[in-house]
């Protein structure tokens, strides 16, 4: 029997089995600390790959403990006081590991270099942390910022959780929740979707006020982190953890701004077929299908693992054991976050996913999306929990892929009209993955850009302008889409999160292409190879096992090209 709620005793059974853990951890943290604080300099290579082992081993067990915090505060709101308690002793513990690294970037280069040549896969991993050295401060200002954390861009991003997971939006006499309101821009009847769009704008107009401080803190705090720690603009930050250049974030933009005509090409087909005079806002998502096929969860679960079937035995043994084993929160419930995610959790446990079902077909492809994630991140186990963790930038390899194999192979047995609906849907998840967070991008760009706070009019003009240039005059914005930058999540938790999806939008279009062109003999064993190495090689490297460098924009131009053919392919049909 597949379970629909998270079976969370993977981490821990019960709070006092989680209460003797931390007390274990805070021993080991501490202990840590006595024994080589002040001592990497004399440790032998034995001495100190063991130091590197028990460095992980502590940060993978804090890792489970607010991993098992932020699940349950994402099932319910409410448990917000809970996560705060997690994390504070999260924060205390690291207080005690924090000298390591610091530590490390002070040793003679040629002791940094004798570490390294011993330390096997965490090679990578030391090397990369010589490059944080420039952005470094000294041990009593980090553990001062490690203190504040939690009463600034991580307090206000709580504060954004829990605002709106309690949210209500009112429609027809009926209280929704953000996910059951959104969800009414793809139905059928054209009033439906603008007076959804009308209540949920209204409601979130009452909250602008509030909204638009959070971000405001969110964009002086990450201003403020940029001067303490050197760093030349606010997005650098993000682009250095995600192991990538400036130039190739540029070149990625530059592709998709250059592409726009895309988009508009597609609504003003869509406009035509709907019989519109002009296409709204609250249209992009119209349904091209009288009547949309239902997909309830148990259905959606057997496409998914039909496709991956199709494709890899291993992809499906994963997705069913996510079924079967408790790793899906699938409903959508009062108090509990929207959208959709998959949380990796530590490499000795197993990812868990949030989704907030509701049997449109657009939750079928985000079933897929994020089993996607987990296939990914539960393959990364065996790198280890400090080299597991995958930028951004190559996080959606495995999520977009897996949608791409469940439209594949969803396409091949549909009729004309099933199939033009399909490529509809397909095209506007492109563009919504795509050119709306390039969109998202150089709109915090232009945020950031700015010294002062924003005022509402600000960000509503910023917002209008960015947008506008995706869709030129396909599609005519209306008023209440001004303020709808207030409520994308990504702003606040995690600013220049965005771009990392059109990256990996692209960068998984060339790949596909690459596999259904049977391009490359062994495809299959080169795209696992690089799913299991994690965070344990760079982007460019990852990728250039596939002959590619993400550095070049004709490397995005195939990806574009791939978007080109599904729009050409939904205009003649």
């Amino acid at each position: 029997m597949n379970k629909t709620e998270w079976d969370l005793s993977a981490l821990y059974k019960d709070e006092h089995e989680l209460e003797n853990f931390i007390e274990h951890v805070k021993i080991k943290a501490l202990s840590f600390s006595k024994i080589y604080k002040n001592n990497l300099k004399n440790l032998t290579v034995l001495e100190f790959n063991e130091c590197l082992s028990e460095y992980e081993i502590i940060l993978q067990m804090l890792g489970r403990i607010m991993s098992y915090a932020s699940l349950k505060f994402a099932q319910n709101s409410n448990n917000g006081a809970f996560y705060a308690k997690c994390q504070n002793i999260h924060t205390n513990c690291s207080e005690y590991l924090i000298f390591f690294e610091l530590e490390f970037n002070k040793l003679n280069s040629e002791i940094q270099k004798l570490f390294i040549a011993s330390s096997g896969k965490y090679g990578y991993f030391l090397k990369e942390l010589i490059k944080e050295k420039p952005h470094q401060l000294s041990l009593n200002t980090e553990s001062v910022l490690l203190k504040k954390e939690q009463t600034g861009a991580d307090a206000f991003s709580r504060l954004f959780d829990e605002y709106f997971s309690d949210l209500k939006f009112t429609y027809e006499n009926k209280k929704l929740s953000e996910e059951e309101i959104l969800s009414l821009l793809h139905a059928q009847d054209r009033n439906t979707r603008k007076n959804a769009t009308r209540a949920f704008t209204k409601e979130l107009k009452k909250h602008q006020k509030l909204l638009s401080f959070i971000f405001n803190m969110i964009k002086r705090d990450l201003k403020t982190e940029c001067e303490i720690r050197n760093y030349k603009s606010a997005e650098e930050q993000r682009h250095k953890d995600n192991k990538i250049s400036q130039k190739s974030v540029d070149a990625l933009i530059h592709t998709a701004e250059n592409s726009f005509n895309l988009v508009q090409e597609y609504y003003d087909k869509k406009r035509e077929i709907l019989g519109f005079d002009k296409l709204y806002d609250y249209d992009r998502y119209a349904p091209l299908e009288d009547k949309e096929e239902i997909f309830e969860y148990e259905k959606s679960q057997e496409i998914v693992l039909g496709a991956f079937e199709a494709f890899s035995p291993i992809f499906a043994k994963i997705a069913k054991q996510a079924f079967e084993e408790g790793w899906i929160d699938v409903y959508p419930k009062s108090f509990k976050r929207s959208g959709a995610f998959s949380h990796s959790a530590t490499v000795d446990t197993h990812p868990y996913v949030l989704l907030n079902h509701t049997n449109q077909r657009r939750d079928l492809f985000t079933l897929a999306h994020e089993l996607g994630h987990t296939i990914h991140q539960y393959l990364s186990r065996n790198v280890g929990h400090l080299l597991s963790d995958t930028p951004l930038t190559t996080s959606e390899t495995a999520s977009v892929f897996a949608e791409m194999l469940v439209f594949d192979e969803m396409k091949k047995n549909a009729d004309k009209k099933t199939k033009r609906a399909m490529l509809s849907s397909k095209l506007e998840d492109i563009f919504a993955t795509l050119y709306r967070q390039v969109n998202f991008t150089t709109f915090e760009r232009a945020v950031h850009a700015k010294n002062d706070e924003l005022s509402l009019e600000e960000f509503n003009k910023t917002w209008m302008q960015e947008s506008s240039k995706m869709f030129g005059k396909s599609v005519k914005l209306t008023d209440d889409y001004k303020i709808w930058w207030s409520y994308i999540p990504h702003f606040i938790h995690t600013p220049f999160y965005c771009y990392a999806y059109a990256y990996g939008q692209l960068l998984v279009l060339a790949l596909f292409g690459l596999y259904k062109n049977n391009e490359m003999a062994d495809f299959k064993q080169k795209y696992l190879e690089s799913l299991s190495a994690g965070g344990s090689k760079s982007p460019k490297d990852l990728v250039a096992i596939f002959g590619f460098d993400i550095e070049d924009e004709k490397f995005w131009q195939i990806g574009i090209k791939e978007i080109k053919k599904l729009v050409e392919e939904f205009k003649e049909i």
